[in-house]
């Protein structure tokens, strides 16, 4: 009885699982986590008491029910990882990303009840709040898509970033050199010139800090042109990755159309 109960709690809360309780179990926390995060914009403005109070209960309704998951999640993790012993199941669940997205995302609404904080501490612990969102990565195929490409292609993405990390650095140290005496104050030091770099590079260009000298343009003008291709290529990297997760699920949609038959006799083996 109680491992039937345990199942049939594994099968609601995995999204994978495709029963008509899970999709509308699915569809509640995707609810809920979209409520949450319109709540979290409406407190930027000035709203009235009354709303602010029924904000507030539908979000520590949202919490109780975010809460009961994660632990239910915790509970049935020897399922979800049935090669390992239940004890290790729910400690490699419980250091998982989504189990520490679940936690992080529940703790901001409990520390005041339980930690008295300063008035700035709380608000900054309550951004947290907005990692909710991620939840949503559990439920839907186009989050797991994006994190799919970004794990297949990491290498490549590290690789092409630590260039242009370099390029920065480069840059920053350059134009630190030829600048600083013309403009003490916009470029101090090589540290501070990196925003410059930063700017220019992703050719963004907010104008708040740029050369006067001779040098300085020449210089900004080659990073410029440099940033054009430089910044272009982990944004061709994704590219290529989305396409080649799309084909490759294209052909296993193919390879499950495709019948086989016996190279003998040519009978369907499926049958």
């Amino acid at each position: 009885m109680y491992k039937k109960i345990k199942l049939a709690i594994f099968n609601i809360i995995e999204p994978s699982k495709g029963n008509i309780t899970s999709k509308i179990f699915d569809f509640l926390i995707i609810f809920l986590i979209v409520i949450n995060i319109v709540f979290v914009i409406a407190e930027t403005f000035d709203i009235p008491d009354t709303p602010r109070k029924v904000m507030y209960i539908i979000e520590a309704v949202s919490v109780i029910i975010f809460s009961i998951e994660y632990i239910l999640r915790v509970w049935t993790s020897d399922l979800l990882y049935p090669e390992y012993r239940p004890l290790k199941a729910r400690f490699k669940y419980i250091f998982s990303f989504m189990a520490l997205v679940d936690l992080i995302a529940i703790l901001p609404f409990y520390l005041p009840l339980l930690i008295p904080l300063d008035l700035r501490v709380l608000r900054i612990v309550r951004v947290f709040r907005l990692l909710r969102i991620f939840k949503i990565n559990r439920y839907t195929k186009a989050l797991g898509l994006i994190a799919q490409v970004f794990k297949n292609k990491a290498a490549q993405l590290i690789s092409s970033m630590m260039v242009v990390g370099i390029l920065i650095i480069i840059a920053s140290v350059l134009m630190y050199n030829i600048e600083s005496a013309a403009q003490p104050d916009a470029f101090s030091n090589a540290v501070e010139t990196m925003w410059w770099a930063v700017a220019t590079l992703t050719t963004v260009g907010y104008g708040d800090v740029y050369p006067v000298t001779a040098a300085g343009k020449i210089l900004a003008t080659i990073i410029a042109f440099l940033g054009i291709g430089m910044v272009a290529v982990p944004t061709g990297i994704i590219t290529a990755g989305f396409t080649e997760l799309i084909e490759k699920e294209k052909s296993k949609g193919k390879d499950k159309d495709k019948k086989k038959y016996c190279p003998y006799c040519g009978h369907d083996l499926e049958d």
